[in-house]
């Protein structure tokens, strides 16, 4: 639009000045010389003018605070997004609005743009709102803090370095006077600890700011956690997030009390958990066989008991099954895909195994 507007002031010139009468041949060749270096001129200046523009606007990584109060128009928003460097010029952002029939949908607010986008893109966000705007950190269950820290970096467009988020949740004692659910895990890792989640990420945000909201969330959702039956199995709270994160990896959505029955009667038996996700965690891929037998703190083949820390942030369905698992006689269990099947006896489990392979 803007580039366009300024086009047709330069094509007003030459209309002005070709619309002169000459006599002669010789006298107008020399105005259309003039007017041609003219045009040229006016081109360069128009490109190097709005080159220097889009340069001038944030880029990915960078951010803007806006802030859209009760009855501001679509125009004044576009000015304060102008001067912030968002975006070029307020009338694209009021064509844009208008051309969704949406000026009066858009949504006050305080927004964190990051800057990159399209004049459409935060248009849409304008229209569904401040939360829209800003950029998301997305926990899943079943995430390493490793790879929960290449998130963060990514979000950040590593304003926040993997290797610093790594720093700051390496000692979980640093935190425990704000979290007493961290008491047992000591100067452990927070590893288990950071829940799943979509948080919004703020360019202001410091990274021990982030590591707070994630700590802040877990706090929130175990608060109502019944521990009685993971205490009568001898079981800290620290024991429950670690078998929590063993139940995450171990389980497809619905079978996660059954799993943890088998881990459960496992360890009541002093049986080893015999879980290849243990090991996984360790090696950093799906282990062979020798390296889940291999003498190390994460195997659960050659170890009793439970590994020296969580492996995953669990999600609270699996601790929760954790919490109040079901009551079974099942010691083994197979799975392909989404299909489990549990057994009391190691040749039922045998046979489970030649069924679904």
């Amino acid at each position: 639009m803007v580039i366009a507007q300024e086009l047709a002031v330069y094509d007003k010139i030459i209309k002005v000045m070709t619309s002169a009468k000459h006599t002669t041949y010789k006298s107008r060749k020399r105005p259309v010389l003039i007017i041609a270096a003219i045009v040229a001129f006016v081109a360069v200046f128009i490109l190097i003018f709005n080159i220097y523009r889009c340069s001038c606007l944030l880029k990915p990584g960078e951010f803007a605070e806006i802030t859209v109060d009760a009855g501001a128009t679509v125009s004044s928003v576009g000015n304060d997004m102008e001067r912030a460097r968002l975006i070029l010029s307020s009338r694209e952002l009021v064509d844009s609005i208008n051309s969704k029939d949406a000026a009066s949908k858009i949504k006050i607010g305080t927004y964190n743009f990051e800057g990159g986008k399209s004049v459409d893109e935060y248009a849409d966000i304008l229209i569904s709102g401040s939360d829209a705007a800003s950029p998301k950190i997305v926990v899943s269950e079943g995430m390493r803090l490793k790879d929960i820290a290449d998130t963060v970096k990514n979000v950040s467009h590593n304003r926040i370095s993997s290797s610093s988020f790594i720093e700051a949740t390496k000692d979980a004692s640093k935190y425990a006077s704000d979290y007493p659910f961290l008491k047992d895990a000591g100067n452990k890792s927070l590893e288990g600890f950071l829940m799943p989640k979509t948080y919004n990420y703020k360019a202001s945000d410091k990274v021990e700011d982030i590591v707070r909201m994630m700590l802040d969330q877990f706090k929130l959702d175990t608060q109502d956690l019944d521990l009685s039956y993971p205490q009568s199995k001898n079981l800290n709270f620290y024991d429950v997030v670690i078998l929590a994160s063993i139940v995450e990896k171990e389980s497809q959505p619905g079978v996660e009390k059954k799993v943890a029955s088998v881990f459960y009667n496992r360890l009541a038996a002093h049986m080893q958990l015999n879980s290849d996700a243990t090991t996984a965690y360790y090696v950093g891929h799906d282990p062979s066989p020798e390296e889940v037998h291999a003498d190390n703190a994460y195997s659960t083949y050659t170890n009793y008991g439970l590994p020296p820390t969580p492996i995953c942030s669990p999600g609270l369905v699996a601790i929760d099954a954790v919490c109040h698992p079901e009551e079974t006689d099942y010691f083994f269990f197979f799975f392909k895909g989404n299909d489990y099947a549990f057994s009391k006896t190691f040749e039922e489990h045998q046979d489970n195994i030649v069924r679904l392979r």
